[in-house]
């Protein structure tokens, strides 16, 4: 087998545990243990650094940059649109600090239709 399909085939399946430990992580945060969300975060986080593979957008965007705890909006997390700016602004409950995502795109996108 080449070196290049043994490295695809792992990178999916690095891929499909980080999304098992992110939705473990939802369905802990959900049940109320903040805890055990925040260690799935810490054990995706060390899977894509270990394999060299980064984790996707959407996922990303479930925790936070700095303290890297589970943002659960309502429960460790506000939510707040920024329409000025063109962002949406994600206020970590546990260290304070703010996380930033553009939504520039979907408003192109929803001018484009």
């Amino acid at each position: 087998m080449s070196r290049g399909k043994e490295r695809r085939e792992r990178k999916g399946i690095v891929l499909e545990r980080i999304e098992v430990l992110f939705t473990e992580a939802g369905n802990a945060a959900l049940e109320g243990d903040v805890d055990s969300a925040d260690r799935y975060v810490l054990n995706a986080r060390k899977l894509s650094s270990r394999n060299n593979v980064s984790i996707p957008r959407e996922l990303k965007r479930r925790y936070c940059r700095y303290c890297y705890g589970y943002l659960l909006p309502g429960k460790s997390s506000r939510v707040r649109i920024n329409s000025a700016k063109k962002r949406v602004e994600v206020k970590c409950l546990n260290c304070g600090r703010l996380n930033f995502h553009p939504y520039i795109h979907e408003v192109k996108a929803r001018r484009m239709k």
